[in-house]
């Protein structure tokens, strides 16, 4: 049965975008990192340049005391670019010079002298500025800052940069991912369709093409010798059992034919007989098995068959057997599904799956048979109330001699099942046993094209 495989649940790619992803955020981080050093490098130019203003200040006032600062503010404020900030204040508040009308709201001082610690940032007009507020002697406040403007503007090119980068980094990233999947994916899907193709039967099903000079060549290589050994192994098993069959048919018919001369012991005879026969149609199915596994995947032989038509016509077989075991029957037949197949094979099926519902099932079980269209499928159901398979022999239950130890006491030799798998093989038809009680097998066939 083919095995279904989601996109969603493709390793490769998980993988792909987790190392797209891993690569992009260790990119995120390098640019983070230098964003702070550049900030960080930003930030002490403008403590310097700080640091220097002040420096000059103090020089003056050391010489000529508030004459010579007013005097040094009033020129710097012709000359002003927006990028500094001076105020000098009287003792009652007034501005004796500066680049601005008015203290700014909220700015206190604090500290002595010209140093360039403690300063703090402000905000003013919506520019965030490096500003150093000090008292100087005799109660003249003097407020000297920096703008910030350049640093901020930088920093904010510096994160649209990183944004786009990043943006382009995953896009790129998963771009290089999806492509390196699709090649993996691509190489993993041929193994796959392999497995798919084996596992419905065909042994003999080899990837075509010449195989590369890698690890997923030599994966190729290692997976068609093992189905070689397993294909070589498989056959001799056949031809054991082929021979047997053949060997044994023969004399257990002489042996029939001779008991039908001894007298007087009818009733040993007669059992005698039974077993006999069981034993020969017990070799006739193992026969019929490796015929129908034989001739798997060549499709000759087969040609167009009314499905419908097939499956009513052993129902109709059958329904009257069910009913006198105390069955309750029900069966929906879609009419006109044709496939490409063997009629008397396709008989043979659905007459061992409804022929084990009779044998197995007890008075008052319920035994269905449906067939409708499905897609590009046929699909045939059969269904009983019945006692099902046990859980453990379910991985197993299309196994030659395959038999529930409850089952010992049935006629019968667990050759049902095989059959019926081998002849849905000869047909590329999927068997598929859904979950519940009883017992349910559907038989999915491929529909027959219109141009066949």
């Amino acid at each position: 049965m083919t095995l279904a495989r989601p996109m969603a649940a493709r390793a490769t790619l998980r993988l792909a975008a987790l190392m797209a992803l891993a690569v992009t955020l260790l990119s995120l981080g390098a640019m983070a990192l230098q964003y702070r050093l550049v900030e960080a490098r930003l930030m002490a130019a403008q403590r310097a340049a700080l640091a220097a203003d002040l420096a000059g200040f103090g020089a003056l006032y050391d010489q000529r005391r508030i004459i010579a600062l007013r005097q040094a503010i009033d020129y710097r404020a012709t000359a002003a670019t927006g990028e500094e900030m001076l105020v000098l204040l009287d003792r009652q508040g007034a501005v004796l010079a500066g680049t601005r009308a008015a203290w700014p709201e909220g700015v206190a001082t604090e500290g002595e002298g010209f140093a360039v610690e403690p300063a703090g940032i402000i905000l003013d007009g919506g520019v965030r500025w490096l500003a150093v507020a000090r008292d100087l002697p005799g109660g003249f406040p003097l407020l000297v800052a920096r703008s910030l403007r350049p640093v901020d503007e930088t920093l904010a090119a510096m994160r649209r940069g990183m944004l786009g980068l990043f943006a382009a980094l995953l896009l790129a990233g998963g771009g290089v991912g999806w492509l390196a999947a699709r090649s993996v994916m691509r190489r993993i899907g041929r193994l796959n369709d392999l497995a798919d193709r084996v596992a419905e039967g065909a042994l003999d099903a080899r990837l075509p093409g010449a195989r590369s000079d890698d690890e997923f060549g030599l994966l190729e290589t290692h997976v068609h010798a093992m189905l070689d050994r397993i294909q070589n192994l498989n056959r001799a098993t056949h031809r054991l059992s082929d021979t047997i069959a053949h060997e044994l048919r023969t004399p257990l018919n002489r042996m029939l034919q001779k008991l039908s001369r001894i007298e007087g012991q009818e009733e040993l005879a007669a059992e005698l007989k039974a077993e006999m026969r069981q034993a020969i149609r017990m070799f006739d199915s193992l026969l019929d098995i490796s015929r129908a596994e034989a001739d798997a995947g060549t499709g000759g032989g087969l040609v167009p068959v009314d499905l419908s038509a097939v499956v009513a016509e052993v129902w109709d077989l059958y329904e009257p057997l069910a009913e006198d075991k105390g069955l309750a029957t029900g069966a929906r037949v879609a009419p006109g599904l044709r496939v490409l197949g063997d009629r008397n094979l396709i008989a043979q099926v659905l007459a061992n799956l409804l022929d084990n519902a009779i044998k197995y099932c007890a008075a008052g079980d319920r035994l269905e048979l449906d067939l409708a269209e499905a897609g590009d499928r046929h699909v045939l159901r059969v269904a009983d109330s019945g006692p099902g398979l046990p859980d453990e022999m379910k991985a197993e239950a299309f196994d030659r001699f395959t038999r529930a130890e409850r089952d010992r006491g049935t006629p019968g030799h667990g050759l049902g099942l095989a059959l019926v798998r081998a002849i849905a093989a000869r047909h590329g038809a999927r068997l598929v046993l859904p979950e519940g009680p009883g017992f349910t097998l559907e038989i999915h066939w491929p529909r027959l094209q219109q141009s066949e």
